[in-house]
């Protein structure tokens, strides 16, 4: 009982950076902008969450750092996309790359360093229940964050004026100019409220989960959260559950290692990717639900008066 207790909660903390991520990639891509720079982005928000952290003691302040410097730097790419219309994949894998060597860089100095010891956070009546109380009611404020944002953003492009104006814009930019509507600026607040989301999950990976700063420590999280919006087809419920779909398997493997399952160490590792590929697979089996779902301009330039 303890086992499925501990193995539950640590799929929702493992789950969590790849759902926030995850929601501010399906932002980016309902505008009509797919940034494959994510990666990138969460290495330098982890870094300067971390940084943030280690000389102020305070998680409020590095998460707020994390989304700061993810927000800037998704500016660089928004500028890049949306006014001198380059091309949206080559831009967002070279911000992945110069995200991930530079972070690498600067964050030399960080490596091997201690941050303080974490605060244990419990909900009090409801961390005592038997089996819930230690798997759902014992988590990180951010865990909770994170399931609330996802209720926030399904009400926002459902039911507010702005998402549907963002939805509009991810389907036709050009009958949305028409309309009057600044297709560029929104794309770009767009950009940097996804941005924000990525900063946030890697500030959230280097200062609570982890903790600790090493080169590369988003492995790869970045691409599992672009592929999560794919299989969500676009909706924030199902990035949310993808995300704890993968936190499950990623913590299963440790689990069993923990169980003295005799499976290579290597195989076990690479059970979150092996299932990102079978999902993606399985799901471009069926290539004309995802068009019917995708946002109809996802990834095209936008030309004002063309």
């Amino acid at each position: 009982m303890n086992e499925i207790a501990l193995l539950i909660a640590a799929t929702l903390s493992a789950g969590t950076p790849l759902a926030v991520a995850g929601l501010g990639l399906l932002i980016n891509e309902r505008a009509g902008v797919l940034n494959l720079g994510a990666e990138g982005m969460m290495l330098m928000a982890a870094l300067a969450g971390f940084a943030i952290s280690f000389h102020t003691q305070s998680d409020l302040f590095a998460l707020m750092g994390g989304a700061m410097a993810g927000a800037l730097f998704s500016v660089l790419f928004g500028v890049l996309v949306i006014w001198l219309n380059t091309n949206q994949y080559a831009t967002g894998l070279a911000l992945s790359l110069l995200g991930t060597g530079l972070s690498a860089f600067i964050g030399e100095s960080y490596v091997g360093k201690k941050l303080a010891d974490q605060v244990a956070f419990a909900i009090p009546g409801l961390a005592d229940i038997p089996l819930l109380g230690p798997a759902l009611f014992k988590q990180h404020p951010f865990v909770y964050f994170a399931i609330a944002l996802t209720f926030a953003l399904v009400w926002f492009l459902y039911r507010s004026r702005a998402g549907l104006t963002l939805r509009a814009i991810g389907e036709s930019p050009e009958s949305a100019h028409a309309l009057g509507y600044k297709v560029r600026l929104i794309r770009l607040a767009a950009v940097m409220v996804g941005g924000a989301l990525c900063g946030l999950a890697g500030a959230y990976l280097a200062v609570v989960y982890t903790p600790l700063w090493v080169e590369g420590m988003t492995a790869g999280r970045g691409w599992i959260a672009l592929a999560l919006t794919t299989f969500a087809t676009w909706r924030p419920t199902r990035v949310l559950l993808g995300a704890y779909l993968f936190g499950g398997v990623t913590m299963l493997q440790l689990h069993l290692q923990g169980l003295g399952v005799q499976i290579a160490s290597q195989v076990m590792a690479m059970l979150p990717y092996l299932a990102t590929i079978v999902v993606l697979a399985l799901i471009s089996r069926n290539p004309e639900w995802i068009r019917v779902n995708m946002p109809a301009s996802l990834g095209k330039p936008f030309y004002p008066g063309s």
